[in-house]
């Protein structure tokens, strides 16, 4: 995996040279151009959202109504085998 720092010079690069990954990949010996693209596009959400995308966190499973209706039902019936 790659440092914040580097993903973040990586991207800068990308954007330097036009979007061209195989000079990107030529300056720095990293990343390939799937992980680039990912990079960059996780980038532009970060800039649109003003969120940090922190790489890895994910969307939760359950909400968090969810959540207290399955503690409130244990609480009620208790574990169901």
């Amino acid at each position: 995996m790659y440092s914040r720092e580097q993903r973040i010079k990586a991207i800068e690069l990308y954007i330097k040279y036009d979007q061209s990954a195989a000079d990107v990949i030529h300056e720095l010996g990293y990343p390939d151009r799937k992980t680039l693209s990912k990079l960059y596009k996780a980038y532009l959400k970060e800039q649109e959202t003003g969120i940090l995308q922190d790489r890895y966190s994910r969307d939760p499973k359950y909400s968090s109504e969810q959540k207290a209706d399955a503690v409130k039902h244990y609480l009620d019936f208790g574990y169901l085998q």
